[in-house]
């Protein structure tokens, strides 16, 4: 469990201080074996965009506190390049990146404040700033920590975002017969180690 404990502060390897925070150092790598999923509907069927998982920039820096239940993070992002997504043919990459205004915007990043434990160590809440196409939100996400092969840790979560708080306009085709719906959802499966 003590190793779960710890690799909770390197899952959100995607600030408070005061006189009995220690600072904490270490780095991450985002194994091949992860995925970052974004789904989502038209008005006529679903659609699924994959992250190119060897597109992550590890190492990943992970500067943390921990106080009380709690593990607040320093400048820890995760950093994803918006132009690595297959969403399934050439039409629709070339829709979703239009989308995501990813010649303008390429870079999507996730900085993580804080985790806190829920109801276990395996099961915790992270609070998590989104930065898309030059707005950033705060959104809020329960995620699963468990222990994987090779003393890997898994981390798994979903969460749903609309795209018209980060003023994206969802694409449409045929003269707005078919178009995209505004929510989408983000699926991930991250197994990382440490460096």
């Amino acid at each position: 469990m003590k190793r779960v404990l710890f690799f909770i502060s390197i899952l959100m390897a995607l600030s408070f201080t005061n006189s009995d925070t220690i600072a904490k150092s270490t780095a991450v790598i985002v194994t091949p074996e992860s995925s970052v999923l974004v789904r989502g509907t038209t008005n006529v069927s679903t659609f699924t965009c994959d992250f190119n998982i060897n597109q992550f920039k590890n190492p990943i820096s992970v500067d943390y506190y921990i106080e009380g239940n709690k593990m607040i993070f320093n400048k820890t992002a995760l950093v994803l390049d918006a132009n690595c997504f297959d969403c399934g043919g050439k039409a629709i990459n070339k829709d979703f990146k239009k989308v995501l205004k990813a010649d303008k915007y390429p870079k999507i990043s996730l900085y993580i404040n804080e985790i806190s434990e829920i109801n276990s160590i395996s099961r915790v809440q992270a609070s998590i700033d989104i930065e898309l196409a030059g707005i950033t939100k705060n959104q809020n996400v329960l995620v699963n920590i468990k222990e994987a092969e090779a003393d890997n840790i898994l981390i798994t979560g979903d969460l749903r975002l609309n795209l018209s708080d980060y003023n994206l306009e969802a694409f449409k085709k045929f003269m707005g017969l078919v178009y995209v719906n505004d929510e989408i959802d983000i699926y991930f499966q991250l197994n990382v180690k440490e460096k």
